[in-house]
């Protein structure tokens, strides 16, 4: 059954800020307050109304009454031998998600969750494997880069949208966050070092097409042919490839932006030569780049990951094939780097614990 949960307060760090405007408009306050308040929410990174010192102790009793800020606690914190962050983090209500920080040699990533749980059933995940219980506030999104930054003590520099859940499942709240995060009031991370993930929402795509961000898009791929993606990915059924990939290329021609496919190799289902192939007659004349992932090691799923070798050789077809094919940098293999993984061994632990006499 899913969990049903009740806000008492909205949250204030999920308004853009026109919507905070408007709020504070309707309070009979200046517009110039609004602006004051995001900062405090979105550049100082404030959780509690009474660090906005600036702000009249009236209006910070009437904040505190009618509104609440994200602001997740690290439930658990994991750090990689190679640097790689991750954090378990409890939000208001109770539920858990994770967020990793990754440093890179151009700056650091924060990947970031969008709901809690996920819907999509991909079977090589372990982030859907409990379900979908809700979607994440915008402000709840910004609040997991915040975190990993005021923990590492380092500045995030790019985000990526690719944690637990649909990035466009949760379509209005990643919308406000993309340009909560993006705003110059804010940590004005630029659109070009957002880069969302989407397992293929064909009616999202289309509508993301329109608002021509310049972020990156990617989409889970992972199998040139329905019979094959269908069985790893059962959103294929509602969205076959037939109706994907036109979407794709009608996105990259709608927003001018080269569209990336992540696909995760898994030993014997999808790394086949002939399987290098057909991929790139799939993608053939759309210029876009493939990012071949070696898949992090699932309990409970029947996939394993291809060797190294095998990953090399298929890179290799593929450029051969004149496909733009890279490897993606394997990080945090030592610490349940499976999106979902940490997530969902905290809750069988806190079975096992609610099952001992």
């Amino acid at each position: 059954m899913k969990e049903v949960i009740i806000l008492e307060k909205a949250c204030i760090s999920s308004y853009t800020p026109s919507a905070l405007a408007e709020q504070l408009k309707a309070m009979g306050q200046p517009a110039f307050r609004a602006r004051q308040i995001f900062k405090w929410l979105h550049q100082k990174m404030a959780t509690d109304f009474d660090a906005m010192t600036d702000q009249p102790k009236a209006l910070i009793a009437q904040l505190k009454e009618r509104y609440q800020i994200a602001a997740p606690t690290i439930r658990r914190r994991q750090q990689s031998q190679d640097g790689t962050v991750k954090y378990l983090l409890q939000m208001g209500d109770g539920n858990c998600i994770e967020t990793v920080l990754m440093r890179y040699s151009y700056g650091n990533t924060v990947c970031v969750s969008t709901q809690v749980g996920c819907a999509m059933g991909c079977r090589f995940c372990a982030s859907t494997q409990a379900g979908r219980l809700r979607d994440l506030t915008a402000g709840e999104i910004a609040a997991e880069v915040y975190t990993a930054q005021r923990d590492s003590g380092e500045r995030v520099s790019h985000v990526v949208l690719m944690g637990i859940g649909e990035p466009l499942h949760n379509f209005d709240s990643v919308m406000d966050f993309l340009e909560i995060i993006s705003c110059p009031e804010g940590l004005n991370i630029g659109m070009r070092n957002l880069s969302l993930s989407t397992c293929g929402l064909v009616p999202q795509i289309e509508a993301l097409a329109k608002k021509h961000l310049q972020l990156t898009l990617s989409v889970s791929l992972h199998a040139p042919n329905n019979a094959m993606r269908s069985g790893m990915m059962p959103v294929n059924d509602a969205y076959p490839l037939e109706q994907l990939i036109p979407a794709c290329r009608r996105y990259q021609e709608e927003t001018g932006r080269r569209i990336s496919f992540e696909y995760s190799l898994v030993r014997g289902v999808n790394d086949a030569p002939e399987t290098a192939r057909e991929l790139a007659r799939l993608i053939r004349g759309m210029g876009a780049h493939v990012n071949l992932i070696p898949i992090n090691p699932v309990d409970g799923s029947p996939y394993s990951a291809t060797d190294d070798a095998n990953v090399r050789r298929f890179q290799k077809q593929l450029e051969d094939l004149g496909v733009n094919a890279t490897v993606r940098r394997r990080l945090g293999s030592d610490i349940s780097a499976a999106c979902g993984q940490l997530r969902r061994e905290d809750a069988d632990n806190k079975l096992e614990r609610n099952q001992t006499p």
